[in-house]
């Protein structure tokens, strides 16, 4: 019996104890049925969050960059707010986060940080905060207490291997033989000993030619297609994390994914779903799972209306 089939066993339980404590007017019995199917409810929920985060990159750890925009003090100030959010929330899943890189402002708040969150399905959750973040408040900076609006982003990557594996099927190369033209002696203008090897699967070509011998030839080209190959790796491997990444769009007014708003009322609202809650202070505590399952599951049925995974 597969997880899902016996979850519907068990709502069809739910169902038929509940008909019948209605006949015979159980009331007491009738509350407990009711516990019973929201708790069946949340591990359908959790089930169908368990399909949305199966992406490439999903259940590794994240790369989260978080940047003030412009406004001096009261941005960085934000940033840092920010950072505490993520901070909070990770612990809060008994995650592991460690910050990499930390600039202080010049007052106050951050200039910039970089962290790493370590747990399941870490980049899978993250990756919904990806944007531009804008706070509403009096700031505590201005003497004559007015109203600011701050801007931060928030980028966020999987953490891929540092160490690209070059691994060489010499089954997918071409080796030549060829007569050196190069210097090196007679020996090496009448022998075989230079040596061309085609990558088939890239078309990389290299050669070698200024040792005398051919076995040595082969190897000197073997170490610079492994290189060249490990060049290509790491490009392809920058490219995925820019696409990863997301369009990165300018920290200012009109690109906002989420707003949070301390003053003239309490609000948090994301722009991408709709989501919002009154209660500001949780939300800067690191409780955001909220808004980061609406994104997600939004994301899974409107592929095309969110930025590419």
């Amino acid at each position: 019996m597969t997880l899902f089939e016996g979850l519907e066993r068990s709502l069809e339980e739910q169902v038929g104890l509940y008909e019948l404590a209605r006949a015979e007017g159980e009331e007491t019995l009738v509350t407990e049925i009711g516990g019973a199917v929201e708790a069946l409810e949340a591990q359908v929920a959790r089930l169908e969050l368990e399909t949305v985060l199966s992406g490439k990159h999903d259940r590794g750890p994240a790369i989260l960059s978080i940047n003030p925009g412009a406004g001096g003090t009261e941005s960085q100030d934000w940033a840092e707010m920010l950072l505490r959010m993520y901070l909070r929330w990770a612990e809060g899943r008994g995650f592991r986060s460690e910050v990499l890189d930390l600039q202080p402002g010049e007052e106050a708040g951050i200039k910039g940080a970089t962290v790493t969150v370590s747990g399941p399905n870490a980049y899978g959750y993250l990756r919904a905060e990806t944007g531009v973040h804008r706070l509403v408040r009096i700031s505590p900076f201005d003497t004559s207490r007015r109203r600011h609006t701050s801007f931060a982003s928030v980028y966020v990557y999987p953490e891929l291997e540092e160490d690209i594996q070059v691994v060489i099927d010499e089954r997918e190369l071409r080796i030549d033989t060829f007569r050196s033209s190069g210097a090196g002696g007679q020996h090496v203008n009448v022998t075989d000993s230079a040596v061309r090897i085609i990558h088939l699967p890239t078309g990389i070509v290299v050669s070698c030619q200024n040792e005398r011998s051919q076995h040595k030839n082969k190897a000197m080209a073997m170490k610079v297609l492994r290189a060249r190959l490990y060049e290509r790796a790491r490009q392809e491997q920058e490219q995925e994390l820019e696409r990863l990444g997301g369009e990165k769009k300018e920290i200012a007014w009109g690109s906002q994914i989420r707003s949070y708003v301390l003053a003239p009322y309490q609000l948090v609202k994301d722009h991408r779903t709709g989501v919002e809650t009154g209660n500001v202070e949780a939300v800067l505590d690191g409780r955001i799972d909220a808004f980061i399952e609406a994104y997600l599951f939004q994301a899974q049925r409107k592929p095309e209306a969110t930025s590419k995974k």
